[in-house]
């Protein structure tokens, strides 16, 4: 059973309730953070703060609790689950206004964090890594929608997902309109060749994700491997000596293939399992709340 924090109370799942009238709901209009929990410990739970903090601001969405107190409602919802480990979906909707486009009708946001359990890929795949397609569908250009902003609107991902899933495999490649790699619907991608990571910049059309940013600044320095953004194209995803993802729920998970193309050895590679590793023995350790 999930445990649910709801506008400044712990309260039964079944009275968790959204209006109607909620914009979130009618129009996909709020932020949200998905966060994970190790060993009771809130995994970069700053990095994602800050981050539903810069999504709202961009959205002109005042959330009406300080950073201060959201951390607080974080850590309340933890211990009252009793779960050392899990997953955090922290949910910040418009509120209830009109049927109307205008925003500014909601005259007070909802905030919820939901504590519940999440496994997104079977872990038998994080040891052969996993097959995933490249989604006809490209991502949003940056133009149209700034990828910065963690948002409830997340249909072209879901459109993407649905490939995927009619694929019968679990993940897709988008693309960007210039047919540069942008992310996964749900994971950000990286490339390994000769040894040096790889992954596309931010005006490629992504998320900056946290798990990304860990992976880049803390784990490949630690482990003295060589990571850099640049512009991807599917050419040198196929030329990969490896294929990765990362995303709070996948944490860190190799690709095995893409497509009908086979990548390196077709079962992961060195890298990915040093990562992967790394990534594993620190959240043990305590996983860090930075």
């Amino acid at each position: 059973m999930a445990t649910i924090w709801f506008d400044g109370s712990i309260v039964p799942q079944h009275e968790a309730k959204v209006s109607v009238y909620d914009h979130g709901l009618l129009y996909g209009d709020g932020v949200f953070e998905g966060i994970r929990v190790y060993g009771g410990r809130v995994f970069k739970m700053q990095s994602h703060l800050r981050r539903l903090y810069e999504s709202a601001e961009r959205i002109r969405l005042s959330i009406p609790y300080t950073l201060a107190e959201l951390e607080q409602a974080l850590r309340d919802t933890v211990r009252t689950s009793g779960k050392p480990d899990a997953y955090i979906r922290l949910v910040v909707t418009r509120g209830v206004g009109t049927l109307g486009l205008n925003p500014f009708t909601c005259p007070m946001p909802h905030v919820f964090i939901i504590c519940d359990s999440i496994q997104l890929y079977p872990p038998q795949l994080y040891d052969t890594g996993m097959k995933v397609i490249v989604a006809q569908r490209p991502r949003i250009p940056v133009a149209c929608l700034d990828p910065a902003i963690k948002s409830l609107n997340y249909l072209n991902n879901i459109l993407a997902k649905i490939e995927s899933i009619d694929a019968g495999v679990l993940e897709a490649i988008m693309l960007n309109t210039d047919g540069q790699v942008a992310e996964c619907t749900g994971d950000n991608i990286f490339v390994v060749k000769d040894g040096a990571v790889v992954t596309p910049p931010p005006d490629a059309g992504l998320l900056n994700g946290v798990t990304r940013r860990f992976v880049m600044d803390t784990l490949c320095p630690a482990l003295g491997i060589a990571c850099s953004e640049r512009h991807l194209r599917l050419e040198d995803v196929y030329a990969a000596d490896e294929v990765f993802l990362t995303g709070t729920a996948a944490e860190v998970i190799g690709v095995n293939a893409v497509g009908d193309h086979v990548i390196g050895t077709g079962r992961g590679g060195p890298v990915t399992a040093r990562l992967t590793a790394e990534f594993r023995r620190r959240v043990a350790a305590g996983a860090p709340e930075d």
